[in-house]
């Protein structure tokens, strides 16, 4: 089990889900050859711990270093001309952020990526090598959401955000879509949770394949607006939370990922910091993988018993490797 059963929410949310398995396949024919097809890595270690047969999609092995690059390629191939000619807008704490502007670039779409001024200063470091303008925020005092709308209201951008945002979503479905034609039928799927665009893209794939497969999102435990939206049965929000796990650092779902978590994902649960950090250990130790704090975020989950891999076949998301040397090494302290 994955923890206690949640109440059906008494009403339904304001939005209905708009993504289909047919806009993830679409997606995925968009990506062709832009986004690399990354491998599933196993390990007869962790299957013995945990009692089950675990197959990791490991996307920071993907282009940018996360599975990010899926919905931001998918979302700048959409744009019609004319919106690609005035330039696209972003808002992120840097794997959303990498990826709009490696897209952008691609098409060669002017991009402005706003950016906590704390980002990690090698994602920093990439979305500028990628040719995109930042802007930075502090993350603690300031609202990313419109500030963000704001600067792209006012330079006549197409404002791209990191998860809601059905082509987004669609995009980054093609995890869950790849996946499982690399490894077959799931009895359950595992993956972390920020604003909810990875899950809601993978639950949609898993449910559209068949429904005996249970998708549970994983939070950090000091970010779980995601959970606390579930069981409450409707948007949570919550201050920034303070957690290694930069990329999770949301503060509510959005409208379009929450109505898709809401009817396709089956639980959310939570994890500390410290399991995260065990989690990175792990793999880094016996997989020989780099992951940063919320690329290891669903591993911790199945590693710490929070989700109950025991029997069956489990498919986890490993989603970005995005941490330079002196964090993860001061981390792994």
């Amino acid at each position: 089990m994955t923890g206690s059963s949640r109440p059906s929410p008494p009403m339904l949310p304001p939005m209905e889900p708009s993504v289909s398995l047919d806009d993830i396949r679409a997606a995925a024919n968009r990506l062709g050859d832009v986004a690399h097809r990354t491998p599933v890595v196993t390990s007869a270690t962790l299957d013995s711990l945990v009692g089950g047969d675990v197959f990791a999609k490991a996307e920071c092995f993907q282009r940018t270093g996360s599975f990010k690059i899926r919905g931001a390629y998918n979302a700048v191939a959409s744009l019609s001309p004319s919106d690609r000619t005035r330039g696209v807008a972003a808002y992120s704490s840097g794997n959303h952020a990498q990826a709009v502007a490696l897209a952008a670039r691609m098409h060669d779409v002017p991009a402005v990526i706003l950016m906590p001024e704390d980002a990690p200063a090698s994602k920093l470091a990439a979305t500028r090598g990628y040719g995109a303008e930042v802007v930075t925020y502090d993350r603690y005092r300031q609202e990313r959401t419109s500030l963000g709308d704001q600067l792209a209201a006012d330079r006549g951008l197409t404002m791209i955000p990191p998860f809601d945002h059905w082509d987004v979503i669609a995009g980054q479905g093609t995890v869950a879509l790849e996946l499982f034609d690399q490894v077959g039928g799931l009895d359950l799927l595992v993956v972390c949770v920020g604003g909810g665009g990875l899950i809601s893209g993978c639950a949609t794939v898993a449910k559209s394949l068949g429904d005996s497969v249970q998708v549970v999102g994983v939070e950090p435990e000091a970010g779980d607006d995601v959970r606390r939206s579930l069981l409450s049965g409707e948007i949570v929000t919550i201050p920034t939370p303070v957690t290694i796990a930069d990329g999770q650092q949301t503060t509510a779902p959005g409208e379009r990922t929450f109505a898709v978590i809401r009817e396709r994902v089956d639980d959310v649960v939570t994890v500390t910091d410290d399991q995260i950090l065990d989690a990175m250990r792990f793999v880094f130790e016996r997989m020989n993988i780099v992951l940063e704090p919320s690329g290891a975020c669903a591993l911790a989950a199945i590693l710490s018993g929070a989700v109950d891999a025991r029997g069956r076949r489990v498919g986890v998301t490993l989603s970005g490797g995005n941490i330079d040397t002196a964090r993860f090494v001061s981390l792994m302290k």
